[in-house]
């Protein structure tokens, strides 16, 4: 069974099926999708990985003939479901067998290996007595049936073979038993991170104190000088004895003498 992962894939490939020419008779449809299946169910490729099934067909081209040959052949599409692992997924499995080296677990289509330097954070030994393994300091054992959590950390595609190396060490991996301890310790752990969080007192940060802007006696402020238009400078009286000249003369009182005139006798 695996978690939350890719590795299970639907696939729509496209190729070129043979029909031989005892079969031309039949439903082209049914003849094709067997052909596929044949063909391709149980393969290994590196780009699909293992091909489970073939679903169904997509489409089916034109025939045509080839010089020398009897058969037709189509180009056809078809959907397949693909096993493909990937490096870093995490998977869930089932022990199927428990050996000195390590445990190996059922995937659905392929078992992996779980190396026992990669069971948990502890030394592990076999016993051929419980057909198990155990932990020296901590106690815990695994066995077959047992269901675990685990990741991929190596995946080689061969021709006809596909080997998965996985590991438990890693935090919230293991036995589901691990794991469900795991999971009480980290929630116990948050809890006293909590309490702890709310012992401590939190500092108050001081108040924002107003900054008042006290008026500097030394800087006054110029006291704003009233819009007035500057008054035009008084003309001075004339005093000088040009400006006196140039004034117009004045009129002259005409005086008339009168002469005394005497007649000689």
């Amino acid at each position: 069974m695996v978690g939350d992962t890719k590795i299970y894939q639907v696939t729509t490939v496209r190729d070129t099926i043979r029909v031989i020419p005892r079969r031309f008779g039949e439903n082209l449809d049914e003849v094709v999708l067997e052909i596929c299946r044949e063909t391709f169910e149980g393969t290994i490729s590196k780009d699909l990985g293992l091909t489970i099934v073939v679903i169904d067909l997509i489409e089916i081209g034109p025939g045509r003939l080839v010089p020398g040959d009897g058969a037709a052949f189509f180009d056809v599409a078809f959907t397949t479901l693909n096993y493909l692992p990937e490096d870093r997924e995490f998977i869930i499995g089932d022990v199927v067998e428990v050996t000195d080296f390590g445990v190996f677990l059922r995937l659905g289509c392929v078992d992996a290996l779980c190396h026992v330097s990669q069971v948990a954070d502890d030394f592990y030994s076999y016993s051929s007595k419980e057909g198990a393994l155990l932990g020296r300091e901590s106690g815990k054992r695994i066995s077959v049936g047992d269901r675990v959590r685990a990741r991929i950390i190596a995946v080689t595609i061969g021709k006809s073979q596909i080997r998965v190396g996985v590991t438990m060490r890693q935090a919230g991996l293991g036995v589901e038993s691990w794991v469900e301890e795991w999971k009480k310790a980290s929630a116990k752990g948050q809890k006293k991170v909590k309490k702890a969080e709310k012992a401590v007192p939190k500092k108050k940060e001081p108040a924002k104190k107003e900054v008042a802007k006290k008026a500097d006696p030394k800087k006054k402020e110029p006291a704003k000088k009233a819009d007035s238009k500057k008054k035009a400078p008084a003309k001075k009286a004339a005093t000088t004895k040009k400006d006196a000249d140039k004034k117009a003369p004045a009129k002259k009182a005409t005086t008339t003498t009168k002469k005394k005139t005497t007649k000689k006798s």
